[in-house]
């Protein structure tokens, strides 16, 4: 098996740009453009601060419930890795108020466009 070409120039730039697409519908809270960026599949989880999520149906169910104010922040740190033509990784910290937190991504290029497969989030201690 051939090892894939890591950050192939063309594919790191689609895949970053997606991420920012990401990132502004977060901190925006516009739910639409969320929903359509995680693959709509059973397979798809999110594992969060405080919830588990398995399947597409229950992340748009939270995306639904979720309250849309305070939801700025800065990231640091951001690594996005492509591997070939159809996968990558998006790993960030964020910083927002007294919240440090770490956020990963697994992306898929699907025919739909790429859609996030599985996702981590979780708080640590904020930096001094």
């Amino acid at each position: 098996m051939q090892t894939p070409k890591i950050n192939l120039p063309a594919v790191h730039a689609e895949v970053c740009a997606v991420f920012e697409r990401y990132e502004k519908a977060l901190v925006e809270n516009d739910v639409d453009v969320l929903d359509e960026l995680f693959w709509n599949s059973e397979y798809t989880l999110r594992y969060g601060v405080a919830e588990n999520l398995y399947g597409y149906s229950e992340i748009a169910k939270f995306r639904a419930s979720r309250p849309g104010q305070s939801l700025q922040r800065r990231l640091v740190n951001t690594v996005i890795t492509t591997y070939g033509e159809d996968f990558a990784t998006a790993n960030t910290e964020f910083l927002r108020d007294t919240v440090h937190g770490r956020q990963s991504q697994t992306w898929m290029r699907t025919p739909e466009g790429w859609r996030v497969v599985a996702a981590h989030v979780s708080l640590m201690p904020k930096p001094q």
